[in-house]
């Protein structure tokens, strides 16, 4: 029988942990990703990756707040990340969803792909996965990279429902975008 994890849990598992638990967990459907969540990092691969992250996403001038998603129709979706920015919320980084394979267990997974718009996100390749651990609390798996194995190198941090709605589409589309083995290695 699995533990109902909670916030707190997630932040004392280490990354192998995270991994074993993301591989035990389901996809959330298109559907439920519907509004803005709380986001925040977990355990990361090193030091360096902690560092970078925690001034990237945390620091005095601009605080990574939540991702926010909605359906387009039953297998697509929108979404974009929101940040505190002084006194401004601001959103970026836009990104397409689906239910993919997973790159870590081949086993469906809510994907946030970057690369179909422009951005800082879009041109390094992320991808994050999303699966539920319980009602409002999901755990997600972000992954960059040019190669083959940059983009096999987890970076985990969760998400939390807050009921705050969409705020609206941000963005511009990629001309000639395809989804490819780097955005989901198991289709190609």
């Amino acid at each position: 029988m699995q533990k109902n994890f909670t916030e707190e849990d997630l932040l004392l598992l280490s990354l192998e942990e995270l991994l074993d638990l993301f591989q035990t967990l389901d996809s959330p459907s298109i559907e439920e990703m519907n509004g803005e969540f709380a986001a925040r990092l977990l355990a990361q691969p090193n030091w360096v990756a902690n560092t970078i992250g925690q001034i990237t996403l945390n620091n005095p001038f601009r605080q990574w707040l939540s991702k926010a998603f909605r359906p387009l129709d039953t297998t697509t979706g929108r979404g974009y990340n929101t940040f505190l920015q002084g006194h401004r919320i601001v959103q970026c980084y836009p990104m397409l969803t689906m239910i993919a394979p997973s790159r870590f267990d081949n086993q469906p997974a809510y994907q946030l792909i970057y690369r179909q718009f422009h951005s800082i996100c879009g041109s390094i390749n992320m991808v994050d996965e999303i699966r539920r651990v319980s009602k409002n609390l999901y755990l997600g798996i972000g992954t960059y990279g040019f190669t083959h194995h940059q983009r096999h190198i987890p970076y985990p941090f969760f998400l939390k429902a807050t009921h705050t709605p969409y705020r609206g589409d941000i963005g511009r589309k990629r001309d000639g975008f395809q989804i490819s083995s780097r955005e989901i290695p198991r289709l190609y």
